[in-house]
């Protein structure tokens, strides 16, 4: 349809990186890009630390379960949900910041995910490689005291960047007739759909491993939700600051 609609249906995640530097400039305007992002309410409530110490980038790495490319990765960075910031700002007022409410942890976290989206877009175009790391939230409080979080400050995740040094396929995702409801939420067709999604899962695991794996989507899905998903988050983030009220 057009170049940006292609870029983003191209996006993979990339794990592996050429040795090749990103210039200090480039990372900036990748930031300044992500500061574009809408906001709720004009609070900009992420702030991104850029992690370039080796031992603090194997620390990180090791807080993630060992995902090497943490490390390895010629730029890394952490996207922080902050509402520290807004404390700043209410005590150059003498105002009294009522702090700890569910739709603050909301919308300062869906602020990361919009500002680190076009972060990856933006280095997508201009031939950069990205993926995610959510395990940061494996060993959370260790990473708060890594980056010496202050209170109402919490890690979202982290991203690696670089040049890719692997060309992976893209991953089907569900159908669009899955996603897109009209009018109201309507799952009469769903079971349907999933089930021929998961065999187009299946082959491209099948084929993305030379046959040593076979897993449908709802595979996947139904061998994750049977398990806790990092129960120790809510102690934490209420520890923080959040999620009080």
């Amino acid at each position: 349809m057009n170049a940006v609609i292609d870029l983003l249906k191209s996006h993979r995640s990339i794990r592996k990186f050429r040795q090749e530097p990103i210039d200090q400039e480039t990372l900036n305007q990748l930031v300044a890009a992500g500061q574009s992002a809408a906001t709720s309410s004009f609070i900009q409530a992420c702030s991104v630390i850029q992690v370039d110490n080796p031992e603090t980038r194997e620390q990180l790495a090791e807080c993630t379960g060992g995902q090497a490319y943490v490390a390895e990765a010629p730029r890394f960075l952490v996207f922080c949900a902050d509402m520290h910031r807004h404390q700043i700002a209410c005590d150059m007022h003498a105002a009294e910041m009522k702090s700890g409410f569910t739709e603050q942890f909301l919308t300062a976290s869906l602020d990361c995910a919009l500002f680190a989206q076009n972060v990856v877009v933006a280095a997508e175009s201009l031939g950069l490689g990205v993926v995610y790391i959510g395990g940061l939230r494996n060993q959370i409080q260790r990473v708060a005291e890594l980056l010496e979080l202050p209170e109402l400050v919490y890690p979202v995740f982290g991203l690696c960047l670089g040049y890719p040094d692997q060309n992976p396929e893209t991953k089907p995702r569900l159908p669009l007739t899955a996603v897109l409801k009209h009018e109201r939420y309507d799952d009469n067709q769903d079971r349907e759909i999933i089930a021929a999604y998961d065999n187009d899962v299946r082959e491209y695991y099948r084929t993305r491993t030379g046959g040593n794996k076979e897993m449908s989507w709802s595979e996947q899905i139904s061998g994750m939700l049977v398990k806790e998903a990092r129960p120790h988050m809510l102690a934490f983030l209420q520890s923080r600051g959040f999620l009080k009220k």
